[in-house]
């Protein structure tokens, strides 16, 4: 009978056939333009970048190392390549408002033109505004306004000196300003003589003195009105001549920027800006020295510069951004400050750009774990995306942690396609917890893991490696070593009938099979060279494998793999150490008694059995009460246990090893310790797959082979496993000379005959078992419990009559 499910060599491993090739390298291939097994996502890629509505942005999902990021910025190349280029973006000074810089729009490559034409505006007027303040045409004309009201003033006081001497009165000018005194044959009347004059004369004299004096104080108060007028005069020349200056330089970069009326109006700013404050430019440069360094402190000229915030003229089309550290300053950008004399000081021209302002009209790729685990990075992302606007603040503004005066810079619109890459798990955790992530990327990328296996596909992986070896610089691979990858890759992918799409592992393979062949000389990589990069691969990681296989052939971990023990079984548990699993069998044992229906999972009952484990103990006890109790009670307690286990039991993929050793210690039929088993079960005993079924062959496979392989030792798997194996050449080796069995199993029964050699029994016509059948036993020592049990409670209802009669 268990020959009847013993699987042959050739179901244990599917090889891929170098003769089916037509090449002899790879170098014979043409590359690979197409992406392999993806047509689901890169048409998710076509369609999010290129419906243009509100919302439809992308999230790329699936495991690290699939090449998800390579795979859709090639395709983003492709296609922002015939895209127009995205617009420059330049902060310029707010005249007005310095503290609310204008953000300016220009044509792709106009913004390092424009700004390059500030400073060439600068550099013009400060050698020539100095040079035509100091021509004689200037001079000349600030002379004559200088004249002209000394003329003016100099008229007023004459006249008013003529009127004066008319009434024998001088006007004489003192340290203190200007002063009236009566005259006498043109000489000033002294003190004593003019008091000896007859009152009516003195009288005339202070009445010639009163009115004098008020023409006096009339043109003293005009004086300081002539200067004001003076001072008009002069700053108009002034600015006439500063105006002549930028306006000629203004006019033309009018020219040249027509076709901006932005622009235009800038230029209209700075040409007022610039006559208004035209003594800025006939200042020299100040400095300073201050550690060895030379600082500038004059910045008069800093309120014309421009600061290009983006310039695309090096693009050939719509950008594409990839940002590593997506901090919520180098994603929405920040405002630099300088110290200066101790003081913290900022400007337009201390703007920076983000991710968001250098991708604008364009892509911009993150890692959404990395943005998750930034403080307010996520949210500033959201925030940008919802408004469709890019406003540069701190965020100690924004959260009120700062009270100071900053930049307030005008905000940028922003249009840009969002791409997401991560795993499956943040785009669901997502999708729950973020209401707004919902509304924002709209397109999920989902990239498949696996492709199925067949000739085509073998073409495929064969070009793929091909264009990787090229790509690499790699040497060429032979048929050979095509063929053995895409074994590899079948296995990676746990499935015969598939082949793995996770490109971080192949390359990593390539990159080491051309290692060894470079070591041994070879100009072409062969399959030798592959084998022992997937040898070195496992040897690299497999010190703790060893330490554990080595404590089971020390005896210091208990596995059996001969003999025959009732209610003991080997099941097989799986350990993952990063990249790296390996198989550990388990002895597990089983006990039952006399009880009320219980099966205790010590693991359970110690917290060391997770959920599904849990679960799968709690379907054995409904197995056994579905088959062997449906018409009377479950007279048993049993237990389970894995020996020697220290750590979480977790899956259900030893339900079936557990389920078989309680019914060897109920039917009291040895199980063979010659075999492993793995599989789970479900409550009509129906064996379903596992994982890692391969990993679980080897592992026992290797303990076996390092005792001796007596021709006895194998593993049972569920029969839905078999597709899955892609087993190492050495244990199908060992399958071909008989010296190690697998067999599949689709029943507990069938699972039991094998381990047991005895027949497990169907229900017969009357609905018996057959005689010495392992169910047949069950159901005997079942109904031997029941009448132990029966058997007691007639006791205790005859001792509890006679210790009350009257009852």
């Amino acid at each position: 009978m268990a020959t009847h499910f013993l699987l042959s060599p050739q179901q244990l491993h599917h090889p891929c056939d170098p003769d089916q090739f037509t090449f002899q390298t790879s170098d014979d291939l043409a590359d690979l333009s197409e992406i392999i097994g993806q047509v689901r996502a890169m048409d998710a890629v076509r369609f999010g970048t290129g419906i243009r509505h509100e919302g439809y942005n992308l999230f790329v999902l699936g495991p690290a190392g699939m090449g998800k990021r390579s795979m859709v910025r090639q395709f983003l190349e492709e296609k922002a390549s015939g895209e127009n280029k995205s617009a420059d973006w330049c902060y310029i000074n707010n005249f007005s408002q310095p503290h609310k810089p204008q953000a300016l729009r220009l044509p792709s490559g106009r913004g390092e033109e424009l700004k390059r034409s500030m400073e060439q505006l600068v550099d013009y007027l400060r050698s020539t505004i100095p040079s035509l303040f100091e021509s004689d045409d200037y001079h000349a004309k600030a002379a004559a306004i200088q004249d002209e009201f000394n003329k003016r003033q100099e008229q007023a006081f004459e006249e008013l000196h003529e009127e004066a001497e008319k009434q024998n009165v001088a006007l004489l000018r003192t340290p203190d300003g200007f002063t009236l005194v009566p005259i006498r044959n043109g000489e000033v009347i002294p003190p004593v003589e003019y008091e000896k004059l007859p009152d009516e004369e003195k009288q005339r004299i202070e009445a010639a003195i009163a009115v004098l004096q008020e023409r006096l104080e009339k043109i003293l108060r005009q004086i300081p009105q002539w200067r004001r007028e003076r001072h008009e005069r002069i700053k108009q020349v002034n600015r006439e001549i500063t105006q002549s200056a930028a306006g000629n330089f203004l006019d033309e970069l009018r020219h040249v920027y027509a076709d901006l009326p932005g622009t235009l109006q800038y230029f209209d700013m700075v040409q007022k800006d610039v006559v208004e404050n035209f003594d800025a430019f006939l200042k020299p440069e100040e400095s300073s020295t201050i550690g060895g360094m030379t600082i500038v402190t004059h910045q008069s000229f800093h309120r014309y510069r421009v600061n290009v915030l983006v310039g695309n003229s090096m693009q050939p089309g719509a950008p594409i951004v990839s940002e590593d550290n997506p901090t919520y300053g180098n994603l929405i950008g920040r405002i630099e400050h300088v110290s200066r004399f101790g003081e913290l000081v900022t400007d337009f021209t201390l703007i920076k750009a983000g991710a968001l302002h250098r991708a604008n009209g364009g892509y911009l790729l993150l890692d959404v774990r990395k943005v998750l685990t930034q403080p307010f990075a996520w949210e500033g992302l959201k925030r940008a995306m919802q408004s469709r606007e890019i406003h540069i603040e701190s965020l100690g503004q924004i959260y009120g942690l700062i009270s100071t005066m900053s930049l307030e810079p005008e905000p940028i619109p922003l249009n840009v396609k969002i791409v997401l890459f991560g795993d499956r798990l943040f785009y669901y955790l997502l999708q729950e917890f973020d209401p707004e992530f919902g509304e924002l990327f709209k397109v999920a990328v989902d990239f498949e893991e696996y492709i199925e296996r067949n000739a085509d596909a073998h073409l495929l992986y064969a070009r793929l490696i091909a264009t990787l070896s090229r790509k690499e610089s790699l040497l060429p691979f032979d048929r050979g070593a095509v063929a053995r990858v895409i074994e590899h890759a079948a296995r990676l992918a746990g499935d015969k009938e598939k082949l793995s799409t996770h490109m971080r592992s192949v390359a990593d393979l390539l990159h080491e099979a051309d290692y060894w062949a470079r070591e041994a000389g070879r100009a072409v990589v062969g399959a030798v060279d592959v084998q022992r990069s997937i040898d070195t691969q496992i040897r690299r990681h497999d010190r703790l494998r060893d330490q554990m296989y080595e404590a089971i052939l020390r005896g210091t971990l208990i596995i059996a793999t001969q003999g025959e023990v009732t209610g003991q079984i080997n099941g097989l548990s799986v350990i993952e150490l990063g990249s790296f699993a390996f198989a550990l069998p388990t002895r597990i044992t089983a006990t039952t008694r006399l009880g009320e229906g219980d099966l205790v999972n010590i693991e359970r009952e110690v917290k060391l059995s997770g959920a599904i484990h849990s679960k799968g103990v709690l379907i054995l006890s409904s197995f056994l009460a579905a088959r062997y109790a449906r018409n009377q009670p479950l007279a048993l307690a049993a237990s389970l246990v894995f020996e020697q286990s220290y750590g979480l039991v977790e899956g259900d993929s030893a339900s079936l090893a557990e389920l078989c050793a309680l019914l060897s210690n109920l039917a009291h039929a040895p199980i063979s310790q010659a075999l492993a088993v793995t599989g789970s079960v479900n409550q009509f005993g129906q064996v379903q797959a596992i994982g890692a079924v391969n990993e679980k062959i080897e592992g026992f496979f290797d303990i076996c082979s390092a005792r001796g392989l007596s021709g006895e030792q194998g593993v049972l798997i569920p029969a839905s496993n078999v597709k899955h194996l892609m087993l190492r050449r050495d244990v199908v080796e060992a399958a071909e000379a008989g010296k190690f069995r697998i067999y599949s199993v689709e029943n507990v029964d069938q699972a039991m005959a094998i381990l047991t050699g005895l027949e497990a029994g169907e229900v017969n016509s009357d609905g018996q078992y057959p005689k010495g059948s392992i169910n047949q036993r069950v159901v005997e020592r079942l109904a031997e419990l029941t009448g132990i049990r029966e058997m007691f409670a007639r006791r205790s209802i005859t001792k509890i009559d006679a210790e009350d009669p009257q009852g």
